[in-house]
């Protein structure tokens, strides 16, 4: 008999300790945004991913902040890369009081949600919109931690210029603040290095059918066609190059089109040797720890890696770490300490700028080699 109760006043009191040890952790949920919907899905899915995998990462550590154990938890939003569902999305994750944000995909989508989670007063990170212009307002809670525009188009027409030596291109953009942008910055550059710009042409993020604006530019005879905008295009103009005769024409763009997809919508066009494209950040073979993460990321996500995924769980690990440093989950307490930011993460050592742009980025350009993206340095 005493020893029965021994026993139950042992359970009670392991029940007693397991439950202040529940009460004690606290439930911290971070936002994702991305298009999980629609033709750049993989891209989203891709961006998903990466936070997934930060937050198991952050969990297996079991982090004490403000004397509780915290508990990590995605909540994942889609936008569709649709700027009206990117702002629904944004008040959406402010409603329900987030600690932090990591998104968006598109600098469409991205540039307006920064106004909203700015007056909300939540701290975002994006890994992958790189129109300059996001950073422009001067929000505290804006941060990118990836190359802009300005540095992915620079870098492509100087490649163009000092490389390739090459004397006449032709601009495509899709109309998109991102489209509009790089291709805007590849223009004033290569224009700067002497390059002759022979023609402009225009399409949407919509669009499959280019043969009309690619048989304008064919008159003109380019040594090169830029294209601003994003692979679900990219593929189908590749085929379309190929079918005018356009195969000896190269085909320059940002890192929209820079993804192993790229290939696949190509499909077997001969054109995708032609294409240079540019990514912000090192090569994953040189990232820090790049090749050790995107092992454990293929096996967590066999064959859904594009582009952004190791910007996306930086992003995330950098809100945690301004978190552990202001020992406080609360935006209003911890936001000021993401600009003191200095982590080791796997694409680079992330430190930012005054106006939230990250210090020093690198950028790297592809070429495609037997279908598959191969950095070029």
């Amino acid at each position: 008999m005493q020893m029965k109760l021994k026993l139950t006043v042992a359970a009670a009191l392991a029940a007693m300790a397991g439950l202040a040890s529940a009460q004690d952790v606290q439930t911290v949920k971070i936002g994702h945004v991305g298009p999980v919907s629609g033709a750049q899905a993989h891209y989203g899915k891709d961006n998903e991913n990466g936070v997934r995998m930060a937050i198991e990462d952050l969990n297996a550590q079991n982090i004490v902040i403000g004397g509780k154990k915290i508990r990590f938890e995605i909540q994942a939003e889609d936008d569709a890369a649709d700027p009206k569902q990117g702002t629904a999305a944004a008040q959406k994750l402010c409603d329900a009081k987030v600690a932090g944000v990591v998104g968006h995909l598109n600098s469409g989508t991205t540039i307006p949600a920064s106004k909203v989670y700015n007056d909300c007063g939540i701290p975002h990170v994006t890994g992958a919109a790189t129109n300059p212009n996001l950073t422009k307002p001067g929000y505290k809670t804006t941060y990118r931690i990836i190359a802009n525009d300005n540095a992915l188009g620079a870098g492509l027409a100087f490649y163009a210029a000092d490389a390739l030596k090459l004397k006449k291109v032709a601009i495509i953009d899709d109309r998109t603040a991102y489209g509009q942008g790089v291709a805007e910055v590849f223009k004033k550059t290569a224009q700067a290095k002497g390059l002759q710009v022979v023609d402009e042409q225009f399409t949407t993020d919509k669009a499959t059918d280019f043969m009309a604006i690619l048989t304008a530019i064919k008159s003109k005879a380019p040594d090169a066609i830029f294209f601003g905008g994003m692979d679900p295009q990219a593929g189908p103009m590749l085929r379309q190059m190929e079918q005018l005769g356009l195969s000896n024409v190269k085909y320059f763009g940002g890192d929209g089109i820079c993804t192993s997809e790229i290939a696949k919508l190509a499909a077997g066009a001969k054109t995708l040797t032609n294409v240079v494209c540019a990514e912000g950040g090192a090569s994953l073979q040189k990232m820090p720890g790049g090749a050790a993460w995107k092992a454990r990321y293929d096996a967590k996500y066999p064959n859904q890696f594009q582009v952004y995924s190791p910007y996306t769980y930086d992003a995330t690990f950098v809100l945690v770490d301004a978190m552990k440093r202001a020992n406080s989950v609360d935006p209003k307490v911890y936001t000021a300490k993401l600009i003191e930011s200095n982590v080791k993460g796997i694409t680079a050592n992330i430190a930012f700028e005054p106006n939230g742009e990250l210090k020093n980025p690198a950028i790297t350009l592809y070429v495609y080699k037997d279908g598959k993206k191969t950095p070029l340095n």
